[in-house]
């Protein structure tokens, strides 16, 4: 898990150390990305409003698209993305991946089955992008205005990384003029999102505050995880 919220050095400074779950809530992220991708392909499952409105926009919704064929681009390749790689190609969606630390040779392309790309390159082609990347100055708005326009007419967005890797005003104005088909957010530049903001009013956008990694299992995993770690880095034996 990131430590973002943890200022490690001054643990360090102490004599503290810091245990992350890593890979403990992999699959809870791996699920959410894959089930928002086929939520926002699909664009049949915001439509309660309307229907309870008395409105039927049977014509409109009928024309969302299928996984099977599509693909999924993943900035970012570690081991949430290489899940999400295997979710989505169970489902029969093609799988590309940009991570600048993952040379073209690299074994693990070869044995996941996805292929390496430039981000451009990706996100000209992906119908759904994913995001599996840290936040350092590198990717700070990693996904601008420039990269959103750069994308597949129609795709959507995921990200459930860190809320500054995309830029949220530029992401507003694309949904806004539909260039995106739409995009789902788990993280914020600001966090809690409060009330309001640029986010307010873009159509096809769904917010949750954080919770991608959280689900019951995932945080029986962190919790044990920890437990054991703690035990360890104590000297307990049981």
């Amino acid at each position: 898990m990131g430590l973002d919220n943890i200022d490690v050095k001054s643990c360090e400074a102490r004599g503290i150390r810091v245990i992350p779950a890593t890979g403990a809530n992999a699959r809870s992220v791996a699920e959410y990305v894959v089930t928002m991708a086929l939520m926002l392909l699909r664009g049949a499952y915001l439509s309660h409003a309307g229907m309870v409105a008395g409105k039927w926009p049977r014509a409109r919704l009928s024309e969302g698209h299928e996984a099977l064929g599509k693909t999924l681009g993943l900035i970012g390749f570690g081991d949430i993305g290489r899940l999400t790689a295997r979710l989505a190609q169970a489902l029969g969606m093609q799988v590309t991946a940009h991570d600048p630390a993952l040379p073209d040779n690299h074994p693990v392309w070869r044995e996941t089955g996805v292929t390496p790309m430039t981000l451009e390159a990706l996100l000209a082609g992906a119908d759904a992008v994913s995001l599996h990347v840290p936040l350092v100055p590198a990717t700070r708005h990693l996904i601008n205005a420039e990269r959103l326009r750069g994308m597949k007419r129609g795709a959507v967005l995921v990200n459930t990384a860190r809320g500054g890797v995309v830029d949220e005003a530029a992401l507003a104005a694309a949904l806004r003029e539909g260039a995106l088909a739409g995009a789902a957010l788990d993280v914020f530049e600001a966090e809690p999102l409060g009330a309001g903001g640029i986010l307010a009013d873009a159509p096809n956008l769904v917010l949750t505050p954080h919770i991608a990694g959280v689900s019951f299992e995932a945080n029986a995993r962190v919790s044990m995880m920890i437990a054991d770690a703690v035990k360890n880095a104590l000297g307990v034996h049981a």
